[in-house]
């Protein structure tokens, strides 16, 4: 099933998002961005769950696009942090990349989804 695929890889990613949360605070002394993106890149494996458990087909389709907006939102801080000179082009790609790929991932189900309504 697709969705365990979504969990599982926003799992992934929420642990690495908690990592660069470390080094933003830790090591580079950056503690607003840091702040956002930890919350937005663990929310997107939060509403996948809560999706998964969900009441109705209705139900698993609005947390899936509450996911994707979480997403989407990272993205956007990731960019900025890129932008801002905190994280390197490397880390930028790399995580941006995983970033996309659960956006991906989530737009396939929720258009799959919406389908069969």
């Amino acid at each position: 099933m697709s969705h365990s695929i979504a969990l599982q890889k926003s799992t992934l990613f929420a642990k690495r998002i908690l990592r660069l949360y470390q080094c933003l605070t830790k090591e580079r002394g950056e503690f607003i961005l840091s702040k956002q993106i930890l919350r937005s890149g663990t929310s997107i494996g939060a509403n996948i769950t809560e999706a998964i458990y969900g009441s109705s087909r209705k139900d698993f389709i609005a947390k899936l696009q509450i996911a994707k907006k979480e997403a989407a939102e990272t993205r956007y801080w990731l960019e900025l942090l890129h932008s801002g000179k905190y994280i390197s082009d490397e880390e930028y790609k790399s995580v941006a990349e995983d970033c996309n790929e659960i956006l991906s991932i989530l737009v396939s189900i929720i258009k799959t989804a919406s389908k069969n309504l």
